[in-house]
């Protein structure tokens, strides 16, 4: 994601867009891989489980691909992947907290490979969710799926954040306002730095072939907004409400996004 928080203050870069045949499949390699390795920690987390012990397993299956942590190596994150669990939106740092029956947990995977990068992430209940945890997980899941549909050669920035607002809406949730989309490709966030996950009226910026970009929905059973906490890293939501967030990394061309992050 991409937000005013430092993790993303210092290091953007321009925008890539692809040239060759060689460049997307690059990009494909590299998001197949964060693809797997989020779907393999999904499957792989269990109550009593730190999510230091999680985030350990997620770098076992980078590095065995010769990948590299994208937090790691752009911002000096302190772990391989983002593991975020209940209050916490985002940029969770894996420690000793044990995972719990009940637990939403937020895993976000980021790496580069051979030059290039992917990012994708994805929330989910241990156990069975309750009501809440169930409609924030399926508003947000229908979310990245609206926007995904608004994305073309040419077509208005602003249809993905309108898509992801009309869904939150009818789902009875909140889009959280300053956590976006953005750019990657040669990097981990690039040009457009900041995509809004909601309908605003000052974005005019437009969609152009080959472009690469992330888009991520965050929603919220309420809160708006995510906050700073104590680590200088990890964001936090609204006291009282929960969170989700899917990602996918994809390609735009003239008949709609060209998904990177598919295992």
């Amino acid at each position: 994601m991409y937000s005013a928080h430092r993790l993303q203050a210092h290091y953007l870069a321009a925008s890539m867009t692809i040239q060759t045949p060689e460049e997307l499949a690059g990009l494909q390699r590299v998001g197949k891989l964060v693809a797997r390795v989020l779907d393999a920690m999904q499957r792989h987390a269990q109550p009593g489980m730190t999510t230091l012990s999680l985030d350990q397993y997620g770098r076992r299956l980078l590095e065995q691909a010769g990948a590299r942590s994208a937090p790691e190596l752009t911002y000096n994150f302190p772990g391989a992947t983002c593991i975020s669990v209940n209050e916490q939106l985002a940029h969770g740092v894996p420690g000793s907290y044990r995972l719990q029956h009940g637990d939403l947990v937020n895993v976000d995977v980021s790496a580069e490979l051979d030059g290039f990068f992917g990012d994708t992430g994805g929330s989910f209940v241990l156990g069975t969710p309750t009501d809440a945890q169930r409609r924030v997980c399926v508003g947000a899941k229908a979310a990245l799926q609206a926007a995904l549909d608004q994305v073309r050669t040419g077509a208005p920035l602003r249809g993905i954040g309108a898509a992801i607002e009309r869904t939150a809406r009818a789902h009875g949730l909140q889009c959280v306002r300053n956590l976006g989309s953005h750019g990657v490709g040669r990097a981990l966030h690039e040009e457009p730095e900041f995509i809004p996950g909601f309908d605003d009226p000052r974005e005019r910026r437009r969609l152009h072939e080959g472009q690469v970009i992330t888009i991520e929905p965050f929603l919220s059973t309420g809160g708006r907004w995510a906050h700073d906490g104590d680590d200088g890293w990890t964001l936090y939501g609204e006291p009282g409400h929960i969170a989700a967030q899917y990602e996918h990394t994809l390609v735009v061309t003239r008949d709609g996004p060209l998904l990177m992050t598919v295992p």
